[in-house]
């Protein structure tokens, strides 16, 4: 047996990446990502390494470059076919080339080929993203670098050869990681938070402006890093104009400048405090066996599953009385409550919680596009808008056959969405809240689901904006071409941005106006943003590759919807834009081939691909026993290829599939369920296991009636870890038993669970409606009576009363 030292893979190959470096610089709410990924042949033999790895879904990549010893080589776009054969011939003639595309299933995979690095040679290559961060729910700004890449799920029949992803178990990534980043801001920054540990941060300015944090050294790459920013007064509406570049002709996107305006619509108080008291709300829950997984490492017992069917429970003690609702979930296959959407009752909502209970992760794989068709397929009910919420973790295939799909059935519903645990595909969940006018949430680490899902329903429940319309005013002289799509979708407090070409001078002090109107709850609105037209300076070229991105995305839509029908002009329209502003698209690639080298490489190529990390799994089943499930277990991409031949690839799940997580509960002797499952037999009615002591918040909620009221009996009792007979004898003597039951749940609620009140607040608001329609006379008596018994003191304002 031969002893191989070095980076190896799981299968005794050596890696020939060492390292990988990213510096990220954050301007206000754009990130540019800087990694360099630096390579080593300690082999006797030359050498293409291949690295199918993550980015953010909407990353627009715009430049790569490889340096090999004193050589740097710049990477141009060219159309991805031709930059696969120009790979091939580089490399069966001996020369070194290095190869960057966007996977044609989902664009936040991409694939690195570096190609005939010779016996000793070391190469550094350098990859760089500009990216959009998302606003969360408490203000912050959220950036992720993917470390992780779950395999994608692949429905058996679907379209594309597929190209094994070689991973690991976190824990065994053979090379290192390191992370730094720099924050510049008009604001203030008032801190800056991870996932993962982080050196203290450090002000580069006595207005706290700028900073700079660095990731703690000893990274594990068993998490995503996730840094959150937070500015004081984040929500201010800004524009931002960007130079063209002088070498580009003007007229054209890269010659002329480009505006992004960051609109945050505040709609008037009014409005806000009426919630919705209708609406169709259907809930699509993943059950695949990844389900099984915990959320995090560090909290072994929460599985994502469970955390799941808690936030169910809230949802459906949430929802108004009158509104119609359903719960799909799915795997392999689908399964639906009842077979259409049903109002909203206490007999409803007690049979749906029923089997809420009962739900598991054992449906299998990760077949999303049908429960969609089907609930897509169901007439929507009259005056009743449809709202979705689809929670995921976004193991699936073909991401962009699903985002199609929302985007289709938009005009009928709005879709929330919700990624669950390290590695969901951000393309996914982003996309499908993006195309369906929704929200997208994505809860990781420590995050607890509730909350986040929470404010979502908050937003499903606002009343929905129509008549969005944008414009502009700007000097005679100066016309706009917009390059984002139209608006769908308007927030309380989210951020909207809109990209637009400026074509035509104007002078230095000119100054442009953009205007969005708006119909809300009937009230024609608008919001107004005065910006200068004078080009900020040291964006370099971030605002046109982010418009330019936002453009190819959709174009590249346009052209699967009308795949068939056109000649291919929308796909050469792609191509064009792409090559001219060096911005990816999935029919472009980066090619870069060392033509400097006159030295051929002699000798066969071997292959050897890079291993992904993919998140840990659920017990103690052995890592190479998990691999081997997933990834089918032969070499990890097969024998090498003929050296002229390329097929064009698809990033997937390995061909055999991917058996069920809840297949690697155990080490190797399978339990009875797991060969169950392997021989294809589901059982979606299965006893729930033994549950742990139940959450006291969620103890009281599961009491509350559907109409909003909770019952005087024991088990409420039990809950505000009181006796039935000192709550019976506290009781003003005239108060209805439901009217004192329902107060001391609210006082118990808003005296010992403030630090929640975003997961019980709408239900709150539910009870104390149900109170004032009772026009209960003792209400002041009522709520002195529980103060005394629950030893608080909470007024009975702040109860909405």
């Amino acid at each position: 047996m031969i002893n191989r030292c070095g980076l190896l893979t799981l299968q005794k190959e050596p890696v020939p990446l060492k390292s990988i470096e990213v510096e990220l610089e954050v301007r206000d709410h754009v990130a540019t990502v800087v990694s360099t990924l630096n390579y080593e042949n300690k082999e006797d033999k030359p050498l293409e390494a291949v690295f199918v790895f993550p980015l953010p879904g909407d990353a627009a990549v715009c430049h790569f470059s490889a340096k090999i010893g004193q050589t740097q080589i710049v990477a141009e776009v060219k159309e991805k076919q031709k930059a696969h054969e120009e790979y091939d011939d580089a490399l069966s003639c001996g020369q070194q080339a290095f190869l960057l595309e966007e996977s044609d299933q989902s664009p936040d995979i991409f694939s690195l080929s570096v190609g005939s690095l010779p016996p000793g040679e070391s190469a550094s290559i350098r990859l760089e993203y500009v990216t959009e961060l998302a606003v969360q729910a408490d203000d912050g700004l959220r950036f992720c670098l993917p470390a992780v890449l779950n395999p994608r799920y692949q429905p058996q029949g679907s379209e594309g050869a597929e190209v094994q992803v070689t991973s690991v178990p976190a824990s065994l990534v053979p090379y290192s990681l390191s992370f730094s980043a720099r924050v510049s801001s008009p604001r203030p920054i008032s801190k800056v938070e991870s996932n993962c540990s982080l050196d203290p941060l450090q002000y580069l300015n006595t207005d706290q402006t700028q900073a700079t944090v660095k990731l703690a050294a000893g990274h594990k790459f068993d998490r995503d890093v996730e840094l959150l920013i937070y500015y004081k007064d984040a929500h201010q509406p800004t524009a931002v104009v960007e130079g063209g570049q002088a070498s580009a002709e003007p007229g054209s996107l890269m010659g002329d400048p480009v505006v992004m305006v960051s609109l945050y619509p505040e709609f008037p108080q009014s409005v806000m405090s009426s919630m919705a008291s209708c609406g169709e709300f259907v809930f699509l829950m993943d059950r695949s066996g990844s389900m099984g997984c915990p959320i995090t490492n560090s909290m072994q017992q929460e599985t994502r599953i469970s955390s799941a069917r808690d936030t169910l429970l809230l949802l459906l003690k949430s929802l108004p009385m009158g509104c119609y609702f359903n719960i799909y979930s799915f795997g392999s296959g689908y399964e639906h409550i009842f077979p259409k959407s049903v109002e909203y009752s206490q007999q409803t909502m007690e049979e749906a919680l029923k089997t809420v209970e009962q739900m598991e992760a054992n449906l299998g794989g990760t077949e999303i596009l049908q429960p969609l068709k089907h609930i897509y397929s169901q007439p929507c009910i009259p005056n009743q808008p449809r709202q979705l919420f689809v929670f995921t973790d976004g193991e699936v295939g073909h991401t962009k056959e699903v985002i199609d799909l929302v985007k289709k059935n938009s005009g009928s519903h709005r879709c929330f969405s919700f990624g669950i645990g390290e590695g969901a595909s951000s393309a996914l969940i982003n996309g499908m809240a993006k195309e369906g006018g929704g929200h997208a949430q994505f809860i990781t680490g420590t995050d607890r689901m509730q909350p986040k899902v929470m404010q979502s329903l908050r937003f499903a429940l606002q009343p929905a904006l129509v008549d969005i319309s944008v414009t502009w005013d700007l000097p005679k002289e100066v016309s706009v071409t917009v390059l984002s799509p139209p608006i769908t979708a308007l927030f309380q407090g989210q951020r909207s941005l809109i990209y637009a070409q400026l074509t035509g001078q104007s002078s230095e002090a000119a100054e442009g106006c953009v205007t969005v109107k708006y119909s809300l709850a009937g009230h024609p609105s608008e919001n107004q943003l005065h910006f200068s037209l004078r080009p900020a300076e040291d964006t370099g070229l971030t605002v046109h590759r982010l418009g330019a991105r936002t453009l190819i995305r959709s174009l590249e839509m346009d052209e699967r919807e009308s795949r068939g029908q056109q000649d291919g002009g929308v796909k050469e329209k792609v191509v064009q834009l792409s090559v001219q502003s060096g911005v990816s698209s999935s029919f472009t690639a980066f090619i870069a081939v060392n033509k400097d080298n006159s030295e051929v490489i002699q000798g066969p190529l071997v292959r050897r691909n890079i291993p992904t990390p993919f998140a840990r799994l659920r017990g103690g089943g052995s890592p190479m026993f998990a691999m081997s499930c997933m990834m089918g277990m032969p070499g990890p991409m097969g024998p090498p290829r003929p050296m002229a031949s390329r097929s064009s690839a698809v990033f997937g799940a390995s061909s055999g599939g991917i058996l069920d997580y809840a297949l690697l509960r155990a080490p190797m002797d399978m339990s009875a369920e797991a060969k169950r499952m392997k021989k294809g037999i589901r059982f979606s009615k299965v006893a729930a296991p033994v549950q742990p002591p139940r959450d006291p918040l969620l103890h009281l909620v599961s009491l509350q009636e559907a109409s909003g009221c909770w019952l005087l009996d024991p088990a409420l009792a039990t809950a505000l870890r009181k006796t039935n007979k000192e709550v019976e004898k506290s009781k003003p003597e005239k108060a209805n038993s439901e009217v004192w039951a329902t107060i001391l749940a609210l006082i118990w609620l808003h005296a010992f669970k403030m630090d929640a009140k975003d997961e019980w607040e709408l239900l709150a608001m539910k009870a104390a409606s149900w109170l004032r329609a009772q026009n209960a006379p003792c209400v002041t008596e009522c709520v002195d009576a529980g103060n005394v018994l629950l030893c608080c003191s909470v007024r009975k304002e702040a109860l909405g009363l």
